[in-house]
C-alpha cells in the first residue's frame, strides 16, 4: 500500500520534465541565434562586422526581455490550465497570447526605426560600427 503511494506521488514527474525541457530549449534560443552569427562573423577580417552585430544582438536582447513578461505569463496560465485539465481554457490562453505577441510585433516593427536609433544611440559605437549594427538589425528584425 505504501509503495502505490510513492509511485503516485511521483508520477506527474515525466510530464514536468518534459515541460520544463521545452522552457529551457526556448530561453537559450534568442542568445544562441547571436552566437551563431558572431561564430559566422568573427572568421572575417574586418573587425567592425563583428562589433557591429554584437551591438545589434545586444539590443535584440533587450528588446526580448523586456517582452518576456509576455511568456511568462502564458506559461503560468497554461500550467494552470493543464492542472485544472481545461482544454477550453488551455485554447484561449494560446489564442490571446497569439494576438497580443502579433500586436507587439506589429508594433515593434513600426517601430523599429526609432528602436534601432535609440538602442544604437544609448550603446554608443563608433559610425562604422553602428553601420554594420545597423544593417544586421534590419537583417534581422
Amino acid at each position: 500500500m505504501r509503495l502505490a503511494a510513492v509511485s503516485l506521488q511521483y508520477d506527474f514527474l515525466p510530464r514536468f520534465y518534459n515541460m520544463a525541457s521545452i522552457n529551457v530549449l526556448s530561453n537559450m534560443m534568442v542568445p544562441l541565434a547571436g552566437i551563431v552569427d558572431i561564430a559566422f562573423l568573427g572568421h572575417l577580417a574586418d573587425i567592425r562586422h563583428l562589433a557591429g552585430v554584437i551591438l545589434a544582438t545586444i539590443l535584440f536582447d533587450y528588446l526580448y526581455r523586456v517582452l518576456k513578461f509576455l511568456r511568462s505569463s502564458v506559461n503560468a496560465l497554461t500550467a494552470q490550465a493543464v492542472g485544472m485539465d481545461d482544454h477550453k481554457t488551455i485554447l484561449l490562453v494560446g489564442m490571446r497570447s497569439a494576438v497580443i505577441a502579433l500586436g507587439l510585433g506589429l508594433i515593434i516593427l513600426l517601430l523599429q526605426y526609432p528602436i534601432q536609433k535609440l538602442g544604437f544611440w544609448i550603446l554608443s559605437g563608433s559610425p562604422e560600427i553602428e553601420s554594420s549594427g545597423t544593417d544586421y538589425f534590419y537583417a534581422r528584425i
